[in-house]
C-alpha cells in the first residue's frame, strides 16, 4: 500500500511535465535582472542535480527553501565556493541558529558574483584605453522559518541586493517564501518554493523585473537498512524567462560518513548531468564538519565545480 502511495504522487507531480511538454510558449530569455540569483549554491544540492526544494535540512535551505531551516536544532555555518563560466565566481555564506528568546529558526546568509576587473574598449580603441573596470552582485539575507504543526513548516528570507557594472549600480529588495510538508509515508517531503519575489532594477532608464522561481518537489527514501540510505528527490521549476524545468538527483549515504550523488537538469539550455561525493566527520559528540563536492555538465560552457564546507555545533 505505502509502495502505491508513493507512486501514485510521484505520477502526478510527473503529470505537468508531460503534459507541458507538447507546447513551446514565448521565452522572454536575457529580459529579466539579477540573473546570479537563480544560480545554485550548495555542493550537495547540485550533486543532486539541483532537486533540493524537498531535501532542505540544512544551512543551504536558506537558499533552497527556508522552511527546511528547523530541520536541524543545532547551530550550522556553510561556505560555499562556485568556479562559473566566463572567469566568474560565486560564493555563498550562511549560517542558522535559534534562540531562546524567539520561536523556530533565524538564519543570515551572504552571497557574491564576482569577476576579474575588465580593460575598458571602445570603438577608436577596440585594444584597449588602459582603464579598467570591475562588474559585481552581492546580496544579504535575513531568514526566519518556524514549525506550525509536528508536520508543516513556512519560512521567509528578505534580501538586500546591489549590483554594479561600471559606474553604475543599483539597489533593491527581494523576498523567498517556503513551504515543506512532511507526509510520514516512507520519508515522503513535499516542499514548495517562491524566489526572488521584488520589484524592478533599472540601470539604463529601462526597468527590468527579479527572476522570479516557482519550485515544486518531493523527496522520499527509497532505502533506510542500518548504515544505508538511499533518497530519491524530484522538483518542478516555473522560470519566469524561460521553459518549465524538471530537476531529479539521488544521494546514497554510507553510515552517515560517505555521501554519493548523482542528478540530471531536463529541459535546460545548457545544464545537464550532475554528480558529486560528501563526507562528514564527528568532531565530538555534539559538533561534525562536512565537505561536498559536485560537478555539473554545463554542455557548450563547459563546466562547473563547487565545493561546501559545513560546521555543526
Amino acid at each position: 500500500m505505502k509502495r502505491r502511495i508513493i507512486v501514485s504522487v510521484l505520477a502526478l507531480m510527473l503529470l505537468p511535465a508531460f503534459a507541458y511538454g507538447g507546447t513551446k510558449p514565448f521565452e522572454k530569455v536575457g529580459t529579466y535582472a539579477a540573473q546570479f540569483l537563480k544560480i545554485g549554491v550548495s555542493a550537495r544540492a547540485i550533486g543532486m542535480g539541483g532537486a533540493f526544494t524537498a531535501v532542505a535540512d540544512d544551512a543551504t535551505s536558506i537558499y533552497w527553501n527556508p522552511a527546511g531551516m528547523v530541520e536541524t536544532s543545532r547551530t550550522q555555518v556553510t561556505l560555499n565556493s562556485v568556479d562559473w563560466p566566463a572567469d566568474l565566481n560565486l560564493y555563498f555564506a550562511g549560517a542558522i541558529f535559534t534562540t531562546p528568546y524567539l520561536p523556530g529558526t533565524i538564519g543570515i546568509s551572504a552571497r557574491a558574483l564576482t569577476m576579474d576587473p575588465q580593460e575598458e574598449r571602445t570603438i577608436y580603441m577596440p585594444h584597449g584605453t588602459k582603464r579598467f573596470f570591475d562588474a559585481g552582485d552581492m546580496s544579504f539575507g535575513l531568514s526566519y522559518a518556524m514549525y506550525f504543526t509536528d508536520r508543516f513548516s513556512a519560512g521567509i528570507t528578505s534580501h538586500f541586493i546591489h549590483m554594479g557594472l561600471a559606474d553604475k549600480s543599483v539597489n533593491t529588495m527581494a523576498f523567498d517564501f517556503g513551504l515543506l510538508y512532511r507526509i510520514g509515508i516512507q520519508g515522503l517531503k513535499l516542499g514548495m518554493m517562491v524566489q526572488s519575489l521584488g520589484g524592478e532594477v533599472n540601470f539604463d532608464n529601462r526597468s527590468s523585473k527579479l527572476p522570479t522561481l516557482f519550485r515544486v518537489g518531493l523527496k522520499s527514501d527509497i532505502i533506510r537498512r542500518g548504515s544505508h540510505v538511499l533518497l530519491a528527490s524530484g522538483e518542478f521549476t516555473h522560470p519566469p524567462d524561460n521553459k518549465e524545468r524538471m530537476n531529479v538527483g539521488m544521494e546514497y549515504s554510507f553510515n552517515q560518513f560517505f555521501y554519493l550523488r548523482s542528478g540530471y537538469n531536463i529541459s535546460y539550455d545548457a545544464e545537464g548531468l550532475a554528480w558529486g561525493v560528501g563526507f562528514k566527520i564527528d568532531t565530538s559528540q555534539t559538533s561534525d564538519i562536512r565537505f561536498d563536492y559536485a560537478w555539473e555538465d554545463l554542455g557548450f560552457l563547459g563546466s562547473t565545480n563547487r565545493v561546501s564546507l559545513s560546521f555543526s555545533y
